[in-house]
């Protein structure tokens, strides 16, 4: 059971740094104002891609869920 005690420290340091980074974090941000905001989103939606994706997305095969080897056909 003493053992148990050498692990008190680093528990409460660390609850301590969690604590402590939590209360910090939060005051670090700033409030965008909701007007701001959908002005960005909409001046970043009217923005023309010309497609999603660099790389065409490959054709998916059926699953079957079983694996079953093509048959041969007999010549």
């Amino acid at each position: 059971m003493e053992i148990l005690l050498w692990l008190v420290p680093p528990v409460l340091v660390t609850a301590a740094a969690m604590c402590w980074v939590g209360w910090v974090g939060r005051e670090g941000r700033g409030e965008v104002d909701r007007d701001v905001a959908a002005r960005r989103l909409a001046r970043a939606l009217q923005h023309e891609r010309p497609g999603r994706y660099a790389a065409p997305t490959p054709e998916r095969d059926r699953s079957t869920g079983v694996a079953v080897r093509p048959s041969r056909r007999a010549s």
